[in-house]
Order: structure tokens, then C-alpha cells, then sequence
């Protein structure tokens, strides 16, 4: 007799997500994301960090002091290095799905779109006030895209090495 507790696809897809939030230097929020095609094979991986060349302990992590100085006129979102970090065909992206711990902002959403990712699935939407993140719902809305709350049905995923 098999296994019964075994992971469901969008568990084990959250879980690679989450592992790969593992590799940021954020020291307030690691953020990761998995793209995964209709035939539920990972097509890429990303998490928020720096530009590529951007000197990690130079970066300016802080929240506070004036914009420059900021971390967020500066980092790439997990959703977008996801995106970029992608070598194949962009007609593999069409239809995809997104597997990311934070519900995407804006600027994410419309790279979303644009290469075709057609459902997010997240596990945090803790700006959904912001205009950002209305924004995005918005886009998302507009162009067809869905997405959903992971934890409705499954189990938490909790990763620790």
C-alpha cells in the first residue's frame, strides 16, 4: 500500500519556493518564488536580493532614512528573478503557474503578465492595503490572471536545516 502522507504538488512546489527564500540576505524578509509549467515541471526559481554584480555587504539593507539609502528602490523581487532567471522557450512560461510566499506587488504583476503566467499561488498577502498591491490585484484582475491563498486546503510548510 502507498504512502499516504505524502506531499501534494503545490506543497511540494511552496516548499521549493520557501527554500529558495532561504538564499536571501534580507535580513527582514526572504521572499522565494517557482515557476512551474502545465505538466508541473520547475522552469525556474528566484529570490529577493541584489542586482547581479551588486556587492551583497555593500547593499543598503535598511527600511529606514531617505530613499537611497533604502533597500527598495534597489532589490530584485523573487517573483521577477524567477522570471529572469528563466532559459528556455518563453512559450513554456505561457499558461504557468507561481508558487511565491508574498502576494506579488505591482511592478511583479506586470512582469507576471507580460511573459504569461496565468495563476499565483501565495502565502502571504500582509500588504494587501497598500496601494501596490491593490494595484496589482487590479492588473491581475484585468488580464485574467488568478491566484489563490496556499493553506486553504494542505499544510503548512515549514523548512528547517
Amino acid at each position: 500500500m502507498k504512502r499516504e502522507d505524502y506531499l501534494t504538488w503545490d506543497e511540494y512546489f511552496m516548499a521549493v519556493a520557501k527554500l529558495s527564500a532561504m538564499r536571501s540576505k534580507d535580513p527582514s524578509t526572504q521572499v522565494g518564488a517557482c515557476i512551474v509549467d502545465k505538466n508541473n515541471r520547475i522552469l525556474s526559481m528566484g529570490y529577493n536580493g541584489t542586482p547581479n554584480g551588486y556587492n551583497d555587504d555593500d547593499f543598503p539593507w535598511g527600511r529606514e532614512g531617505a530613499t537611497l539609502d533604502k533597500k527598495y528602490v534597489y532589490v530584485v523581487h523573487a517573483e521577477l528573478n524567477a522570471i529572469l532567471n528563466y532559459r528556455g522557450s518563453r512559450k513554456d512560461l505561457e499558461g504557468a503557474k507561481i508558487y511565491v510566499d508574498l502576494f506579488p506587488c505591482n511592478e511583479c504583476a506586470k512582469a507576471i503578465v507580460q511573459c504569461g503566467i496565468k495563476e499565483i499561488i501565495y502565502v502571504s498577502d500582509k500588504y494587501a492595503e497598500d496601494d501596490p498591491w491593490v494595484a496589482s490585484k487590479k492588473i491581475l484582475d484585468e488580464c485574467g490572471v488568478t491566484y489563490r491563498h496556499f493553506g486553504d486546503e494542505g499544510k503548512e510548510i515549514k523548512i528547517s536545516i
